[in-house]
This record gives C-alpha cells, structure tokens and sequence, in this order.
C-alpha cells in the first residue's frame, strides 16, 4: 500500500495503451528527436529499449522508465501495473542481448533479473522516485522483475563519445 495507505489508481487500460502508443509515435515522428530523456535527481529517464521476439526473430522496440545504476540501466518488467509480463521481458529472457537507445545514442546490452540483495537495494532506489511503488506492484499477481541491463563488453559507447571523429551527439 501507499504511505497513506490507500490502493494505487491506475487510469483505464485503454489510456494506458494509447499513452505508450503516442509515446512511441512521438519518438517515431520526430526522428528519435523527442521521446527520450535522462533520468534527474528523484525522477526516472526514458530509454527505448529493442530486443529480439522471440517467436518471431524480429526486432521488437519498447519505452521504458529507467534509473542508471552505475554504469547499469535499471528498468522494471511491470506492463504497466497490468497482469501480463511485458513481451519485451520475455524476448529478452529468451535471448538476453539487446540494444537502448538513449538521448545521445545507442547502447548494446545484456539484460537480466536482479536477485536477492540486489533486488532489494534497486527497489529501495525506485520508491525513492515512486512513493506509490508498492502499491502499484500489489495490483499484479506476480513479483514485478528489477530489470538490470548491463552494458555488453562489446559495446564501444565509451570509445565512440570520447573518441577522434566520433559522429554521437
């Protein structure tokens, strides 16, 4: 429950799939331009996460909140608040490699769960941005993963903004 005590109110489900949908059509309109921002002081950031379906071998792109850990992006497998497990957290249980773009670039990534102590300290940060977190993860049936996507050893996002001639923003 919330400090107050009281059950999370989610808006309709409907709104809540309209809103992803127009977020995604933003960042889609404009080039990549908006739809993305880093996460401040007591806030969350967006990233847009792409992994590989895993029935259908296709490229598969979703928003999501996150918070950086580190050199780690942090994310939650929530849907929403909704029963289901997100599709995308299933792809990347299928096959844990993906890719973020962020404002300023893409990113390769291995995604996985956060166990244990890890759990625990990455939950404690996110109800330090959502008071209301708990109460929204007792809407679903089942433990909301803490989604932890590690930059892959292959990634040369370090290089590439740092780099001579580096074409990133």
């Amino acid at each position: 429950m919330s400090e107050s005590g009281d059950r999370a109110k989610l808006p309709p489900r409907w709104f809540i799939r309209t809103a992803w949908f127009a977020h995604r059509s933003l960042y889609r309109l404009t080039g990549g331009r908006l739809g993305l921002w880093r996460p401040k002081p007591g806030k969350w950031g967006t990233l847009r996460l792409s992994t590989i379906g895993r029935r259908t071998g296709m490229e598969r792109a979703v928003m999501v909140g996150y918070f950086q850990d580190g050199p780690n992006f942090v994310t939650m497998a929530m849907n929403g608040w909704g029963e289901a497990e997100p599709a995308w957290w299933l792809n990347l249980q299928a096959n844990p490699e993906a890719a973020i773009d962020l404002k300023g670039g893409r990113r390769t990534v291995t995604g996985r769960a956060a166990h244990g102590e890890e759990r625990e300290r990455l939950w404690a940060m996110w109800q330090q941005i959502d008071k209301n977190l708990d109460a929204y993860a007792a809407l679903r049936p089942r433990e909301t993963a803490v989604v932890v996507l590690e930059p892959s050893p292959s990634d040369n996002w370090n290089q590439q903004r740092s780099g001579a001639g580096s074409q990133r923003a």
